[in-house]
């Protein structure tokens, strides 16, 4: 015969009864999603603090881009990684630290951003990759640094974590992703909810020919002011000197404990509060 269980069985097996921290149900709920939100932002910028990242490049660029692609694909995975050495060389981040300075970022996927975060990888520096869960479930290149390997549900936690310590933005040919993260900080900038900060657009003949820059300002649906804002390099290397004329990389390529003597790394800091 089956012992009787306890009185208080139900009370005990009720969702409600679950502590709130244990409630996946609960958690993933529709009245939780801020809670998530928080969680997205909180997570990734703990990790890059504690790691002692200062700043950031972003790297954008097309997933599909092979390193043995047809026609250009090749080309731009080569001078993707090429850039990624170069930056993190020349930028600070393979130089030792804490802290680190011009850390390379991308979306954390295959194709450019493998190229970007493998030349940062095989320069000795550290690297991120702020993945994205997708229908098509997306997996980490093995070129980021694991502590700094993040996942998002949202995307626009995901382009806030982009926007935030970024110091310059580089684009290599890609489709409707790239162009989304590339007008999405273009915007920020233009409208002075980031701070100023060089973008540069690599393979000039692609960009001119998939986008119409002058028809923008012609029809008056920007100012001739805001093409300014945008430059653009044939290659990695000239890239980087547009970062370089720019003022990216500090004299001797480093962020100084004298500048930050209290270890509080000001990441995310010059991204302007609405």
């Amino acid at each position: 015969m089956t012992e009787p269980g306890p009185p208080n069985a139900a009370q005990v097996a009720s969702s409600a009864y679950r502590l709130a921290a244990l409630d996946q149900e609960f958690l993933l709920g529709d009245t939780t999603r801020g809670l998530r939100f928080q969680l997205e932002y909180q997570k990734a910028a703990e990790a890059l603090r504690n790691f002692g990242v200062v700043s950031t490049l972003i790297v954008f660029g097309s997933s599909r881009a092979r390193e043995n692609g047809p026609g250009r694909q090749s080309f731009w995975y080569a001078e993707a990684r090429e850039f990624g050495r170069l930056a993190s060389v020349e930028g600070g981040a393979a130089r030792g630290g804490p802290p680190f300075p011009n850390v390379v970022a991308t979306g954390g996927g295959p194709g450019t951003m493998e190229a970007a975060n493998r030349g940062a990888f095989e320069a000795g520096a550290p690297t991120i990759g702020f993945n994205i869960t997708l229908p098509r479930e997306q997996e980490p290149n093995r070129f980021t640094t694991p502590a700094l390997t993040f996942r998002f549900h949202y995307f626009a936690m995901r382009k806030m974590h982009f926007a935030m310590g970024a110091k310059a933005l580089v684009v290599f040919p890609g489709g409707f992703g790239t162009f989304d993260e590339l007008f999405e900080l273009v915007t920020l900038v233009q409208t002075g909810k980031a701070p100023a900060m060089p973008i540069v657009l690599v393979d000039e003949v692609y960009w001119r020919k998939v986008v119409d820059w002058d028809a923008l300002t012609e029809s008056g649906m920007i100012g001739a002011r805001d093409l300014e804002l945008i430059g653009f390099a044939a290659d990695a290397a000239g890239a980087w000197r547009y970062l370089k004329a720019a003022g990216i990389a500090a004299p001797d390529g480093r962020v100084s404990r004298a500048e930050d003597p209290a270890g509080n790394l000001p990441l995310g800091e010059g991204l302007k509060r609405s």
